[in-house]
């Protein structure tokens, strides 16, 4: 009787796909000026110094700015 024996088999491994930073920079540019903007409305915008008039911005991230550690009143 013939016995079979399991041939180990090879899997290629897979290498991680390397991105140039050029690719990179511009994203991570817009991404950093989008939280700047993010940061400055929950943060800033409310009283003398704010761009946008009324109360609405306030309220809209009125839990946000409690979050973060910000005082509101």
């Amino acid at each position: 009787m013939a016995q079979s024996v399991a041939q180990p088999t090879t899997t290629p491994t897979a290498a991680p796909a390397k991105l140039p930073i050029g690719a990179i920079v511009p994203w991570a540019v817009f991404f950093g000026i989008l939280m700047l903007v993010l940061l400055y409305f929950v943060g800033v915008e409310q009283g003398a110094s704010s761009v946008m008039s009324g109360e609405d911005v306030h309220e809209w991230v009125h839990d946000a700015r409690h979050l973060l550690g910000f005082p509101c009143h």
